[in-house]
């Protein structure tokens, strides 16, 4: 629900303390070519104002859940200014929950309203461009609950995991020697679909990532408090937070 949520609530979190006002899930990946966002959160239009984003190329889905598709209309400005749909790729599951509850994102409204975006099947291996070099973002389904939530790697260097519970023994090779593992850490209860601090950090330790960034962060979270329980290479997450690969 973001922190604070819309009452007003900032649960365990000092108000004091910018970096526990925490919007819904998004993430971008920015190249030299290209902007690529990853899951369009209720809060997209403040995250794409905030940080001053003024051009989206394609987006990556991770699943269905509200949390992360409920800002897909902001979508409409960019198809505005590229006069053509935006490519969005997504699994099936979530292309359907898409097309159910956007079918006007998706297709001519009334000869009035054209569609603003195209639906592709997600793919396990999607080149993007930087200058002269060709990026790999290769996606894997884990598990969060009873549906499938989608990893996104970028190269060999990053997994950008938002809500996850499980991760298949037989895939975690592909979590060893990252640089950044960025990882879901709902709160310290248990939860039936989140990791919480306890289970991150036991995956942490198993992959041995240079750096991990928690995000995904509830009201029970406060930055500072958690922080000093966290490893050095462990960080929580922060809304502006930037990465360079």
């Amino acid at each position: 629900m973001g922190v604070p949520r819309a009452d007003g609530f900032f649960g365990k979190c000092d108000p004091n303390n910018k970096k526990n006002y925490r919007t819904r899930c998004s993430a971008i990946i920015q190249t030299s070519d290209e902007n690529i966002l990853i899951d369009t959160s209720p809060d997209l239009r403040k995250q794409l104002l905030d940080n001053k984003i003024i051009k989206i190329d394609k987006v990556l889905y991770s699943h269905m859940h509200a949390d992360q598709t409920h800002g897909i209309n902001d979508l409409r400005v960019f198809f505005i200014k590229n006069k053509k749909p935006i490519p969005v790729y997504a699994d099936k599951p979530t292309s359907k929950y898409l097309m159910n509850s956007f079918s006007y994102c998706f297709s001519t409204y009334n000869n009035e309203y054209p569609a603003t975006l195209k639906l592709n099947k997600i793919k396990k291996r999607l080149i993007i461009k930087d200058k002269n070099k060709n990026i790999l973002i290769s996606s894997l389904k884990v598990k969060h609950g009873k549906v499938d939530s989608v990893c996104y790697f970028i190269d060999k260097d990053l997994a950008y995991i938002s809500d996850i519970s499980e991760i298949s023994k037989k895939d975690y090779q592909k979590f060893c020697n990252l640089k950044y593992l960025i990882i879901d850490c709902l709160w310290y209860r248990n939860h039936p679909s989140h990791l919480n601090l306890e289970k991150t950090l036991a995956l942490i330790k198993i992959f041995k990532p240079k750096k991990s960034i928690l995000t995904n962060l509830h009201n029970d979270l406060d930055y500072n408090e958690l922080k000093k329980l966290l490893p050095k290479n462990v960080v929580p997450a922060y809304d502006g937070m930037k990465i360079n690969l």
